[in-house]
């Protein structure tokens, strides 16, 4: 059952397209049914914001792959050779060492970022409830590579400093925050701006415990969408100055060409200035707040420059820990590679202990019938030591030809023994 991967990511494609590869939730038990049945193997579909990728593991001469790439071709009305630009395909040890850096966050766009493992999670999940006309959809070999990639990944993030410290603007953010407020639970936040950003923010933000959002922007019926997807309240934007005296926090993410926040409207607003901190965290390009906003008592005022600064200091130190996770995650593909070469050998072993069974069964009969005066007891202690005999004999090959699947030198060993045993011909009982 050869393993592979069939998948786009934020490597290959931009945004617009990846969006168009992605399957929801509902989706995917037909397309993973669809797709086990045709191939004849076991199947799992990851589709997250940056990646869609098919997992496989299909019968030898299978067209799995091809199967895949057709499925994911169609998401986005392409051809196959259409969308081949942007899809890549991973065989064996390498599909086996992508899931393990995947589920590690090795492979993200952000290095580290922790999300990546619970949606990895969630797929394997999704795929196992899943059963076709063939039965599950997972069986064997994507059940001990998944669940491997699992380990694997909670290892390098408990091993390394892979996950430690913001590492992108949005968490940033929240992590100056709480360096202001400590905890933010029962915290209040202002959000201006209703983009990608804000919404990252602010998702992250309830995340920590801030218990009231208020979300502004010029255009009302975006606000209201964003407050309505993260529990907040929408406000009219000229509105939003009249808030500032009730909140903490105050995230600033719109494409307006000049700051929509300046000392007047600050200083409008809290005419005796802010009576406790005010974190002003400024996420636009170009500014949203005016600079001078900084001087104000009480108020920290820090703007994209200064996230980022943040984010590449701690991106440095994750850096520095891929080594470690490279080698956590070698050290996971050469387990799991080896148990997955041992499943190879099992039909061989098999079959060299029946050939040997039914030679020694063979010749056992043909002497008892020359040997019919023995004693009952004396007939099963002649059936006793042939079995030790052929036993004896067959354990070192078996062990030999277990070691040789497990060292890589499984498949030429196998056919030299499928071979010299002749076990793909009928056995003969004639002592030949």
């Amino acid at each position: 059952m050869p393993v592979a991967v069939v998948g786009v990511s934020h490597h290959t494609a931009p945004i617009e397209l990846r969006e168009r590869f992605a399957f929801g939730r509902t989706e995917l038990p037909r397309a993973l049914v669809g797709l086990a049945e045709e191939a004849a193997g076991e199947a799992v579909i990851l589709s997250t914001c940056n990646r869609t990728e098919v997992y496989l593991a299909t019968p030898e001469g299978s067209q799995g792959v091809e199967l895949a790439r057709d499925l994911l071709s169609a998401r986005v009305g392409m051809a196959s050779a259409g969308a081949a630009p942007y899809l890549y395909v991973h065989r064996d040890r390498p599909a086996v060492e992508h899931l393990f850096r995947v589920s590690s966050g090795l492979d993200s766009m952000i290095l580290g970022e922790p999300q990546i493992q619970g949606q990895v999670k969630e797929a394997y999940s999704v795929a196992r409830e899943v059963a076709g006309a063939e039965g599950p959809v997972v069986g064997p070999a994507l059940h001990r590579m998944f669940q491997t990639a699992f380990s694997i990944g909670g290892r390098v993030r408990s091993e390394t400093a892979l996950g430690v410290g913001a590492a992108s603007v949005p968490s940033a953010a929240v992590d100056l925050a709480k360096k202001i407020f400590g905890a933010l639970k029962g915290r209040k936040a202002l959000i201006l701006g209703a983009g990608e950003m804000s919404e990252l923010t602010l998702e992250l933000l309830r995340s920590e415990g801030v218990r009231t959002a208020i979300v502004a922007n010029r255009t009302f019926e975006r606000a209201r969408e964003l407050a309505e997807r993260c529990g907040g309240e929408a406000i009219q934007w000229d509105d939003f100055g009249a808030a500032l005296p009730s909140v903490d926090i105050v995230i600033c993410g719109t494409s307006a060409p000049h700051p929509v926040l300046t000392r007047e409207r600050l200083r409008a607003a809290l005419p005796a200035g802010p009576q406790r901190p005010l974190c002003i965290i400024d996420i636009a390009i170009p500014r949203d707040v005016e600079p001078g906003v900084g001087n104000e008592p009480n108020v920290f005022l820090y703007n994209v420059d200064d996230l980022r600064q943040i984010v590449d200091d701690n991106l440095g130190r994750r850096r520095a820990e891929l080594p470690v996770a490279g080698s956590i995650v070698a050290e996971g593909v050469e387990d799991f590679w080896q148990w997955y070469n041992s499943l190879a050998v099992v039909p061989t072993i098999r079959a060299l202990r029946d050939r040997g069974e039914a030679l020694r069964r063979a010749e056992v009969e043909r002497a008892m019938r020359q040997l019919a005066h023995l004693s009952a007891e004396d007939q099963a202690a002649i059936d006793a030591l042939t079995r030790a005999v052929v036993n004896k004999v067959l354990h070192a090959p078996t062990v030999n030809l277990r070691s040789a699947a497990g060292n890589g030198r499984g498949t030429g060993v196998l056919d030299t023994a499928r071979y010299l045993f002749e076990l793909d011909a009928e056995p003969r009982g004639d002592g030949q």
